[in-house]
């Protein structure tokens, strides 16, 4: 621990006394303006690394850096960056200026007046550059140096170029085009002639070749992973819905492999256009979606004659608010099909019952996974899990063998599809079943292997830690507990194996970096990266481990490492370390870690601003358990001063010791910052439940005696305290308020207040019921609220409102699809009601938090000026003291 803070005090202990008086507190548009990394990118070779910046507020920008941390290029406003394939050119999204664009609409400019993107296409290895305007699309091969783009609103010429210029092709009015994914081929579509005409066009020979014509529609091409092959869809115009067909074309040639009314298809089913096209990483298969044929209803029969109603049934399969919300996803909704191409035969593989298919190696598999979960969905409802009836099905047969009826495990395939995988929260232990033959083997139990969630504190199952990865050819699969990484024989036939070691005798919770984004199984004969999280300091590091070795540290320290990123082809990789003082700037190193070399500097903005500390605390709760917190102090702490302190909490936080919170005008939260520079106290507490059914109460004997601690320490005005949470912190802080008198302001954002109202309400973010989350999730009751009747009303604050001393802010907007607004509603007429001093903020036509930038800053404006009235006696503001009356609303924000 003297360590840790010594590292953590390290930033500020470099500042001067004068330079810190010279420092100024920030402001919401401080805030606003702050820029964080978006993007990183690194060529293929390693040799140069791009970074996309954006400000919440403002003009975003790239910047271009050599390995070496040499910055050598900048473009501001841009959107994007991309690497050619041979790491010789990066092209760069120029955008127009956001006061450009603000001005031109204050003016009510046109469509065709507004300004188009631009792309600066930069030679990286001779600094030159050229630069292309009005751009409308474009596209960057990732097999070949090659640039394909549209210019203007009206000219539809597409223009093929190679990166060096030596080359340029074009083509007139093209209405779709694209490269292949792993070839250097482009396929186009033009109707320069009058007809629509497919084109594929082999980058390295420069000659395009048409593969069919026609008056009709082409959707979803294809390439196979050679580029040799080009699937697509075809129809006669206007007919794609009802009668598109599956189409391949080779060595210049096309032919139709599937249409409507094939025997393959169940009957009236038709090739989707909605589906996915795919072939398999071997090239020997072809996936396409398939669907029932529209339906239209009698046009003869007028809109405003039809009946507007929705029937609900009690037994319906998926609750209809459910089906309501994918309405829309559910009328294109396709189901797989695959046609094997040298066999020349097609089967249906998912239908409307069998939905969920998972294809093994890539589609090279003979097998596929179907499940089917809808005729369990009714006891979804309150079960808080669905059950699966599993099959397997063959890709060269069709045929479909049940491997798990109404089973609540979900099955996964292996990289090779020789084996399926799950987890049963029901048992705690881990099952495979093998492909080959369907039987099942039980790879754990809970005397063999802690897989579970150790820590779960809802009443329910707990779940596991997950899978690492598997070895080659699926003979082993690599699963993690809540420290190590073991071995496991997929048939179970030998014991497992503790492959790292030493994670749980030194409390380290190792996670293995897959870095490759093609690497499908774990080389178990190479060495790895791992992060690890140290649970006794917070701070993480990276080690070098293979498999069945003690893993070496790297680095680590007091501090988080993330965003590891390798280069394809160099032994080059990004990273990020950070802590509340330190800045994630983009690092560059080798998979040793010994030297590493900072490429952004974002850390810079820090400079100018009063930035504070983060320290680890800890107490003991009501119920006698030991918990921890992160305390942080302003910069200028003075422990024999009394400073206004915020509680901001949500459940457990003390693993993020080390996060570096990023200025934001955050949607649903106080900002750190902006409240430590301007003199506050923040304490972020762990809420540790029992899961007893009494969260409420829970939270309350976790969270009282941390903050009595620091009023015993002497820095905190006991009358100067306030709370702040949002959604299930929203609930919580709203328990507290009507538990004690201690807080003087409340910030409550989205909560429930009304356990017995909430029960019954529906999540419009999905359609579900709510039901679920009170039995077996985070509200924690355990019980229905005829069973557990006496939880709901103890865990609901609206029944103890008329002992509610402190004044309340509550957030909860109008659209929110999480909690139901008029939990807000209710919380608020409550408050008016008994008339205790409360306002609320709705944020119309926002969901569960306000998105829009402008209603972000407008909330953090409010609740700022809220907390300083009440913790630091500031004066009220105008709305208030006054309110902002609905004749008013749409040009006094009465600050």
């Amino acid at each position: 621990m003297k360590g840790m803070k010594y590292w953590l005090g390290g930033l500020l202990l470099a500042v001067s006394p004068a330079a810190l008086e010279a420092q100024k507190a920030m402001t919401v548009q401080d805030l606003a303006a702050w820029e964080r990394i978006t993007g990183r990118h690194v060529s293929d070779d390693g040799a140069y690394v791009a970074a996309q910046i954006s400000p919440w507020v403002g003009d975003a920008s790239v910047r271009i850096y050599q390995s070496d941390g040499k910055e050598c290029a900048a473009y501001k406003p841009a959107s994007s960056v991309e690497f050619s394939a041979s790491s010789g050119w990066a092209v760069v999204k120029g955008i127009p200026s956001k006061h450009t664009l603000d001005s031109l609409k204050v003016k009510k400019a046109k469509e065709e007046e507004m300004p188009m993107d631009r792309l600066y296409i930069r030679d990286l290895k001779r600094g030159a550059e050229s630069v292309l305007d009005s751009i409308r699309s474009y596209q960057l091969s990732k097999e070949a140096d090659w640039l394909a783009y549209q210019r203007g609103r009206k000219d539809s010429t597409l223009y093929v170029v190679s990166m060096d210029g030596k080359k340029r092709e074009t083509y007139g009015k093209i209405t779709d085009y694209g490269f292949a994914e792993k070839a250097a081929q482009l396929y186009f579509v033009s109707v320069e002639t009058g007809k629509a005409g497919l084109y594929v066009l082999d980058l390295n020979v420069g000659k395009a070749v048409q593969v069919k014509a026609g008056d009709g529609d082409f959707r979803q091409m294809a390439f196979d992973e050679g580029g040799t092959r080009l699937a697509f869809l075809y129809a006669e115009k206007d007919s794609i819905e009802k009668k598109a067909a599956l189409w391949l074309a080779e060595k210049g040639k096309a032919r139709e492999l599937v249409a409507r009314g094939a025997k393959a298809l169940p009957r009236t089913w038709v090739v989707s256009p909605h589906g996915t096209l795919s072939f398999s990483r071997n090239g020997e298969r072809l996936f396409f979606g398939t669907a029932p044929c529209p339906v239209e209803r009698d046009s003869t029969i007028l809109d405003t004659n039809f009946p507007n109603v929705q029937v609900w049934s009690w037994n319906e399969p998926v609750q209809h608010t459910v089906q309501n919300f994918n309405r829309e996803e559910d009328l294109k909704r396709s189901y797989q099909a695959v046609y094997n191409l040298q066999a020349g035969s097609c089967f249906q593989l998912a239908d409307t019952l069998l939905e969920q298919i998972e294809l093994g190696d890539e589609g090279n598999a003979p097998w596929a996974l179907l499940s089917a979960s809808k005729p369990y969905f009714v006891s979804s409802m309150w079960e808080g899990r669905t059950r699966y009836d599993t099959y397997r099905v063959s890709l060269d047969t069709g045929e479909k063998t049940l491997l798990a009826e109404a089973d609540y495990r979900m099955f996964r395939l292996s990289p090779e599809a020789r084996y399926a995988l799950a987890y049963s929260e029901m048992d705690s232990s881990w099952y495979s079943i093998s492909l080959a033959d369907g039987k099942e083997h039980r790879l754990s139990t809970p005397h063999t292997f802690r897989a579970w969630e150790e820590e779960m504190d809802v009443p329910d199952y707990p779940y596991p830690y997950g899978v690492a990865g598997w070895s080659k050819r699926d003979a082993s699969v690599l699963l993690y507990d809540r420290y190590d990484i073991w071995q496991f024989d997929p048939e179970g036939k030998s014991a497992p194996r503790n492959l790292t070691q030493n994670g749980r005798a030194q409390r380290l919770s190792y996670r293995l970096q897959r870095l490759d984004e093609e690497e499908r199984a774990v080389d178990m004969n190479t060495p790895q990266l791992l992060l690890a999280f140290d649970e006794r300091t917070k701070g993480s590091a990276v080690y070098r481990w293979k498999a069945g070795q003690t893993p070496v540290k790297l680095m680590g320290g007091a501090y988080q490492v993330g965003n590891l990123q390798r280069a394809k082809k160099a032994d080059v990789l990004l990273f990020s370390k950070e802590s509340f003082a330190e800045y994630p700037d983009i690092r560059c190193t080798d998979s040793s870690f010994k030297q590493e070399t900072r490429l952004t500097h974002l850390c810079e903005q820090q400079a100018n601003y009063k930035w504070g500390s983060a320290e680890l605390v800890s107490w003991v709760s009501l119920d006698g358990d030991t918990l921890e917190g992160v305390l942080y102090k302003p910069a200028d702490f003075d422990p024999t001063k009394q400073y206004p302190m915020l509680v901001n909490f949500y459940e457990r936080n003390a693993e993020t010791l080390y996060e570096y919170h990023i200025p934001e005008p955050h949607r649903s939260t106080i900002d750190y910052h902006l409240y430590l520079s301007n003199g506050y106290v923040i304490f972020n507490p762990d809420i540790r439940y029992k899961a007893y059914g009494l969260p409420g109460e829970d939270c309350f004997k976790c969270l009282m005696p941390g903050v009595m601690k620091l009023i015993e320490q002497g820095f905190v005005n006991p009358r100067a305290i306030g709370a702040q949470g949002h959604s299930w912190g929203g609930y919580q802080v709203a328990y507290l308020a009507a538990r004690t008198r201690l807080f003087a302001a409340i910030e409550s954002g989205a909560p429930v207040v009304n356990m017995f109202s909430a029960y019954g309400g529906i999540r419009w973010g999905s359609g579900l019921n709510r039901s679920f989350q009170y039995e077996h999730g985070q509200s924690r009751v355990g019980g229905t609220p005829w069973d557990a009747q006496p939880r709901y009303y103890e865990n609901s604050p609206l029944f103890r409102m008329d002992l509610v001393e402190t004044p309340l802010l509550i957030m909860h907007n109008d659209a929110d699809g999480h909690v139901p607004w008029y939990q807000g509603i209710e919380y608020f007429v409550a408050l008016k009601r008994l008339q205790k001093p409360v306002w609320m903020l709705n944020y119309t036509g926002e969901p569960h938090w306000p998105l829009k930038l402008p209603n972000r800053i407008d909330f953090q404006t409010r609740m700022f000026q809220f907390f300083n009235h009440y913790l630091k006696g500031e004066e009220m503001p105008r709305w208030m003291k006054e309110g902002v009356p609905a004749v008013r609303q749409t040009y006094d924000l009465g600050y």
